[in-house]
């Protein structure tokens, strides 16, 4: 690819993905999708433009009519990097002291029924929501089905993504040491995630100790010790956007025999929702596949969280992997599997692999070693 198309995938891509929209909006009996910087924008036209407080917004009619895109003229570069122009779509740029709104509403036909992206800034869905017919809708499960159903340009991202993250996990003894503080280990793995592949680090989790108990502890100053336990979750994007998520836990020296028996446990648990997923089967039941091997040795109690998210464009999306959860998995689906178990003031665990859901089981896209790591 060239520098100028490395952000995105080609733009028949886009162009199938708004047709596909159309199809579903007509299907939900809406008139047009109202779509605002975003992941649903960077999905639909590859265009990675921020949100700010003037509009851009993408507008997609039912009634098969060109998309147009409502942008800042200060923002027409921005627009430059996605597939717009090869897409042919109608540009309506506009300057301060213009209504960008009634730009919006100039294309949309009265008392039009509009989706919006839940991306979408209360400053801007106020003044939109005003030239429509009720309440607007979510987009998402007006899109829900494309995106989270990952065609093979996008499963080779996150194949991407995910050996980018595990080659960061492969270096974690140049980094996780006995007196060094989280934050110091935090700052070494923010760097390495760049250097291997990926456009940032997205979040670092770096829990060491009783912090490992709390599954969202970022970092601290906090001076790891000989014999903690360390739970390392982290992850970013990689071109065109799609991201890694992976965690492993570490021990410095020696574990006791208690560690290492639960987290045998866990590694059986984490093994067993892989195991389990499959088409047709339902989200839930990937859940309750990990859940059933903690509860049945006593460890259900320290499970406190669901098993997985969906991955893509957003760390979290649909299909969310826990109970309750009835949708059923289809080939393209990707997901986290991420048991953890914790134990308030003493230590935590959790083992993460990325999967997506093949024609005849599951590939996982991370292969670091899932056991307890000794370093």
């Amino acid at each position: 690819m060239s520098a100028h198309t490395d952000a995105r995938f080609a733009a028949k891509v886009y162009g199938q993905r708004l047709e596909r929209a159309v199809e579903l909006m007509r299907a939900a009996h809406l008139d047009a999708l109202l779509i605002t910087p975003g992941p649903d924008l960077r999905y639909l036209i590859g265009s990675a433009a921020q949100s700010f407080e003037r509009l851009t917004c993408l507008v997609i009619s039912a009634d098969g009519s060109t998309p147009a895109v409502v942008i800042p003229k200060l923002e027409l570069a921005a627009l430059a990097d996605s597939a717009a122009g090869e897409l042919g779509l109608r540009v309506l740029d506009w300057v301060d002291g213009v209504d960008p709104y009634q730009l919006v509403r100039s294309i949309l036909h009265a008392g039009s029924r509009i989706a919006v992206a839940d991306a979408m800034p209360a400053l801007h869905l106020i003044p939109l929501a005003e030239s429509t017919t009720g309440l607007p809708a979510s987009a998402t499960p007006v899109l829900r089905e494309s995106r989270m159903i990952k065609d093979e340009a996008e499963i080779d991202a996150l194949r991407r993504a995910g050996a980018a993250i595990d080659r960061v996990h492969a270096r974690m003894g140049e980094f996780l040491r006995a007196g060094r503080t989280e934050a110091e280990v935090s700052a070494d793995i923010t760097a390495a995630i760049i250097e291997e592949g990926h456009t940032e680090a997205a979040f670092v989790i770096v829990g060491s100790g009783p912090h490992g108990a709390d599954p969202h502890h970022e970092v601290s100053d906090r001076v790891i010790e000989q014999g903690d336990v360390v739970v390392i979750d982290i992850g970013g994007p990689v071109e065109p956007g799609y991201y890694s998520d992976s965690t492993r836990t570490y021990v410095l020296g020696t574990p006791s025999p208690e560690i290492v028996e639960r987290m045998s446990i866990l590694e059986a648990a984490q093994a067993a929702a892989v195991a389990a997923v499959r088409p047709g089967v339902r989200a839930e039941s990937i859940d309750a596949a990990a859940r059933t091997v903690l509860a049945d040795a006593g460890l259900g109690d320290a499970f406190i969280h669901r098993t997985g998210h969906g991955i893509g464009l957003s760390v979290h999306e649909e299909p969310y992997i826990v109970a309750g959860n009835d949708v059923v998995l289809a080939p393209g689906m990707a997901f986290s599997i991420e048991p953890g178990i914790y134990f308030r003031g003493e230590w935590g665990a959790r083992i993460e692999d990325i999967v997506v859901v093949t024609d005849d089981g599951v590939e996982s896209m991370n292969n670091r070693p899932h056991g307890l790591t000794v370093l």
